[in-house]
């Protein structure tokens, strides 16, 4: 299955795969092998992270793959530890396109804000400078609530493309998938499956039988539908596969509604305005 997947189009003119693999927690073997597999079936977006300590794993995935570099999508995300200075910030991401072994990456990311540093408008400014080198081809934020980002706005030069943050049926962010919106920033969904608290939810179940489709695949096109970039994470070829073929059917009215109905106001991460 080589299909072509579709993109989003971002407020810098460029464009982002609305559906990508995640690898946090997954092995740098793990993670080449599964990216490997993941490019081979059409993925063309990857997320990674400093953080996740699998970048190597990342880059070795991209070159076993054959596929060529500029049809990748790479996203990676500078960790708390790095933030405030410039120096700090670049050293961080120089370690990171070393670690890829890439020249640049699509996507560069603040990964939380870390309001107890309040460094992370100094951050910002750092990775406008990357971005100004062309090294990171666009930059973004994750974990940014409104009033994060509002500091952005009032305070830097360039607009985040994108805000990744957990959403999912139990939790749907809708307030500030809005405020997202209403800015012109992408809203990324990390978490699309709540780590695996929707499963086996029968509301959901009914849903899947109605189309013929698994629960996955139900939850996944729903972000899809309401404008999300999506980013599930496996490492089994099967279910990789089964991840992207949500482009063969629609959600009704109805099947919004129930999956509205499921919002439970609770998180399955950290709260991130109490985070670092």
């Amino acid at each position: 299955m080589t299909k072509q997947l579709p993109w989003l189009h971002q407020n810098n003119g460029r464009s982002i795969p609305q559906i990508g693999l995640g690898v946090d927690g997954t092995a740098n073997e793990v993670a080449a092998a599964a990216i490997e597999n993941a490019l081979g079936l059409g993925y063309r977006s990857i997320d990674t992270a400093a953080f996740y300590a699998n970048e190597p794993g990342v880059g070795e995935g991209i070159r076993r793959s054959g596929v060529p570099r500029d049809e990748v999508h790479i996203t990676t995300k500078i960790w708390g530890d790095s933030h405030g200075s410039e120096t700090a910030a670049a050293a961080a991401f120089e370690r990171s396109l070393a670690a890829l072994g890439l020249d640049y990456v699509d996507l560069y990311l603040i990964h939380w804000p870390h309001p107890q540093q309040d460094r992370y408008v100094e951050t910002w400014q750092a990775l406008e400078n990357i971005l100004a080198e062309g090294r990171a081809k666009s930059i973004g934020v994750s974990n940014f609530q409104p009033h994060h980002l509002s500091r952005l706005f009032k305070e830097t030069s360039v607009k985040p493309v994108v805000n990744q943050i957990e959403v999912h049926p139990g939790f749907q962010n809708e307030r500030l998938r809005q405020f997202n919106a209403e800015h012109n920033v992408l809203t990324q969904a990390w978490s699309p499956l709540g780590r695996g608290t929707v499963l086996g939810n029968p509301k959901l179940e009914a849903i899947a039988r109605k189309h013929s489709k698994s629960l996955v695949q139900v939850v996944l096109r729903w972000h899809v539908e309401i404008g999300n970039v999506v980013i599930p994470k496996s490492v089994t070829p099967a279910r990789m596969r089964e991840n992207i073929d949500i482009f063969d059917f629609r959600l009704d009215a109805h099947d919004h509604t129930v999956i509205r109905s499921l919002e439970s106001g609770r998180r399955t991460g950290h709260d991130p305005d109490d985070f670092g």
